[in-house]
């Protein structure tokens, strides 16, 4: 199943890459904390007036009430305009504005969880990394790769384990878009999906006919 599953993500998607849009280090890592409950596409919609009007300096000096007029398509948008100014302000402060290799200290900041750092870490630095979002952890239960009670750390646990460390990053990309295009959310493209007869939400939903 593992060679089938990679097979069929490098023919659907053999270039996958983040789909959020940044310029500079810190664009990436604000872009992801704004993608919580939210697509990306709207994110990056988001982010084009946000950065076009803000660099990192004047984020952090921004009225807030401003930054949440510009991100509130986002959805907790007061919560996430205040994570936007402590983020940039401590950039600034420890590190001259640069994002750093440093988990322990992004995991810190507010509104920078386990995931976000993944992502960020990943794409900026090359960071083996297996990002769980929401696609990614319905695309594992789904194929069975992890149970359906695990929680988010122990899907991640289950994935590490089962592929290369080599793989982690761009199968995390591929699983997101495999899981935000093909295998989705509301109406699943079951039908033309080669992984059939692995998959155990395909399976159960043919003996439920």
């Amino acid at each position: 199943m593992n060679e089938l599953f990679k097979n069929y993500l490098n023919e659907c998607y053999p270039n996958g890459e983040c789909e959020l849009l940044y310029e500079k280090d810190y664009e990436l890592l604000i872009a992801v904390v704004l993608s919580a409950q939210c697509t990306d596409k709207r994110v990056n919609e988001v982010t084009k007036k946000l950065f076009s009007k803000y660099d990192l300096n004047a984020l952090a000096k921004a009225d807030i009430k401003e930054i949440e007029k510009i991100i509130r398509p986002v959805g907790s948008y007061t919560r996430k305009a205040q994570y936007i100014k402590e983020i940039a302000s401590s950039l600034i402060k420890d590190y001259n504005g640069i994002v750093p290799n440093n988990r322990t200290y992004l995991e810190n900041l507010k509104g920078v969880g386990h995931k976000t750092c993944n992502v960020v870490l990943s794409n900026l630095f090359a960071v083996p990394a297996f990002a769980v979002d929401t696609h990614v952890e319905r695309v594992s239960k789904r194929l069975g790769f992890a149970k359906e009670n695990d929680s988010v750390w122990k899907v991640e646990q289950k994935l590490m384990r089962r592929f290369p460390k080599s793989e982690w990053s761009k199968m995390h990309h591929q699983m997101v878009l495999f899981g935000r295009y093909h295998c989705k959310s509301l109406k699943p493209a079951c039908e033309d999906c080669k992984l059939q007869t692995e998959c155990l939400y395909y399976q159960k939903k043919k003996r439920e006919k």
